[in-house]
Order: structure tokens, then sequence, then C-alpha cells
């Protein structure tokens, strides 16, 4: 994300109170006299997003333009996507955490793209929403927030709390729990996509991709040539086709062209 006078983007840091429901908040407007388009990367976090003055648009992977003028649910965000902003325009981002989002709302079985708009005259996001609108200041939006949200939290269930605690270590978390509690691979594999989102498979692909892009990123910044089987053999890669189709499948680009990219990134800031 860029900052500068025409856009302005931030991260808001989260309460302690609140930092197992959210991971943090995102703010941005755009200021010049025309739009402005933005990249978002996979987090396999679900997003509320709030948007204010001109229609905000989402891009989606088959080049379809989804409008939202109010709130928009996305998530788990699994592969990059596109958004634009217009002139005028402002948003507030909701980055949930976890199973954060299955708590507030009971379910995380999401489609990619979930339209609230249609729901809000019906409950209590139309309020929200309005009440929003009408802050001066993105901390009184917050602040707002976090107190809306307060009442609806509900606990974690137990199966979760074991799947997060156990992580993405080298032992499955699915088989693991299993084991312990009696229960079949697909009942725990069932409660993890219900209260997350995703199965372990996913999150597992998941983070070797995000090795795999930490290590090339890195290595454009120390401007060092990367050797592409070094990636493949230090990330757990089958071999260079499993590599490029994850490259493709997250962000839509050949490992080059994001090598590419990622450097011109480096060379803009040195």
């Amino acid at each position: 994300m860029k900052s500068d006078e025409a856009y302005k983007g931030y991260r808001i840091a989260v309460p302690a109170e609140f930092e197992e429901l959210f991971s943090h908040f995102y703010f941005a407007e755009n200021n010049s006299e025309g739009p402005i388009t933005q990249t978002l990367l996979p987090t396999f976090q679900t997003m509320m997003v709030f948007s204010f003055g001109a229609p905000l648009l989402l891009v989606t992977k088959e080049n379809e333009e989804i409008s939202m003028d109010r709130c928009l649910v996305l998530g788990p965000i699994k592969q990059a996507f596109t958004y634009i902003l217009p002139a005028g325009g402002e948003m507030l981002v909701v980055n949930f955490k976890d199973d954060a989002f299955f708590r507030f709302f009971g379910t995380a079985s999401l489609s990619e793209y979930l339209h609230p708009d249609d729901l809000l005259n019906d409950n209590c996001f139309t309020a929200l929403w309005t009440s929003l609108g009408k802050m001066d200041t993105v901390a009184e939006k917050v602040s707002q927030l976090l107190e809306f949200s307060r009442p609806y939290i509900q606990n974690r269930h137990p199966l979760t709390e074991q799947i997060i605690a156990l992580g993405n270590g080298p032992i499955s978390p699915v088989k693991e729990i299993s084991a312990q509690e009696k229960l079949s691979e697909r009942s725990v594999q069932m409660n993890l996509k219900k209260h997350l989102g995703y199965s372990s498979r996913e999150i597992g692909r998941y983070m070797r991709f995000l090795k795999a892009i930490e290590l090339v990123q890195q290595l454009a910044i120390e401007n060092e040539q990367v050797n592409w089987f070094e990636v493949i053999e230090t990330c757990g890669f089958y071999d260079q086709s499993q590599l490029i189709h994850d490259f493709k499948h997250y962000l839509n680009l050949s490992p080059a062209k994001y090598l590419k990219f990622q450097q011109g990134i480096c060379h803009s800031r040195g």
C-alpha cells in the first residue's frame, strides 16, 4: 500500500482486550481527482469493509466489478484481488482473526464475496453504517465498532482452541486432535472448515507459499539473484510446476513476473 497526499492508507492497532478477535483495522481515503487501484494480497482472514462516499469497486479474478456503497464481507481471503477506491472515497476495514467471524456471526462458510447490503435494511448494520458515517474521526469509528461488537462475542469452540494452539507445525493438528479426542479426522476437518473457513490442507499450502514469498522478497531487497530450485527445496515444494501453480493460484502471476514486480518496488524505495 502506498501513502501520499492523494492516497492515505494506514493500519490501526487493536486494543489488548480485542487482540484475540481482530488482527488490525485499516483505513484508506482517496483525496485525488481520480480513482486509485490497489491490490490486496491473500491473508486467509475474513474482512468486513465499510465504504463511505462514492462506491468502492472490487475486481474479481474473472474481471467482474462488484460495487459496494455501504458494507461488504470478504473471506477468508485466499487469493489476491484488486479494488478501486474512487475519488473522495473512504473505507474502513475490520480484519477478523482466526475464528472470530464465526464467533460473531455463527458461520464462516462464506462465498468468496458475500454482499450484506441487501440485508442492511433489516438488521443492525443499517444503524451501524449510518452512525459510523456521521463520525468525524477514524478513532471514533473504530471505538464505535468495538463497542458495537462487544455484546455479540461468543466463546471459542474447544476444538478450535486446540487447532489454533497447535499452529502449523510439522505434526498435523487434525491427526493429533483426532487421536486425543477420539474423533474421526473428517469430523475435526469439518469443525476446522466451519469455524475458520478453510481446511488444514489449505492453510498448510498457503503457509508454504508465504514462506516462498518471504524468501523471494528478502533476496530482492538484498539485490541477490533468486535460485528458484533453492526456493523449491527450502519451502517444501514438490517441483517447479507446483511452485508456478501456487504463484498463479494466489497472485495470478508467474514467479518471474512477481520477482520483477518486487524488484521494481524495492528499487523505487531505494
